[in-house]
């Protein structure tokens, strides 16, 4: 089963880390990246960029409207995700807990919903 492991963390204190620190973050999302490519559970992940280049997009009585950002204010933001072919949910409660951003985030783990189409 596949499961999107949706990355948050604080914008303003990932863009004030020193570039030490911001090279051994790096170092670790290489090294889980790549431990879960080498046993056959990534199935895509990347990182996004800050919020301040999103746009969000609603269409509302057949006009669509954009603004500037995310939709809403919140503590932390999305900076990236990781889909994962993973057994169950302990199991990807498992790798997600090896994100590097789960030390100063949180990272929310949903199932991927499958639509049988005939």
């Amino acid at each position: 089963m596949q499961y999107l492991c949706l990355i948050y963390e604080e914008e303003t204190e990932m863009l004030s880390r020193s570039a030490e620190e911001q090279e051994k973050i790096m170092a670790d999302y290489w090294a889980f990246t790549n431990d879960v490519r080498d046993n056959g559970q990534l199935v895509a992940g990347e990182a996004l960029m800050p919020t301040e280049t999103a746009t969000t997009v609603r269409v509302r009585d057949g006009n669509r409207v954009t603004t500037d950002g995310p939709f809403a204010e919140t503590k932390e933001q999305l900076g990236g995700f990781y889909l994962l072919e993973c057994k169950d949910l302990d199991e990807a409660i498992e790798q997600a807990s090896r994100i590097p951003s789960a030390k100063y985030g949180s990272i929310e783990v949903r199932p991927i919903m499958v639509f049988d189409q005939q």
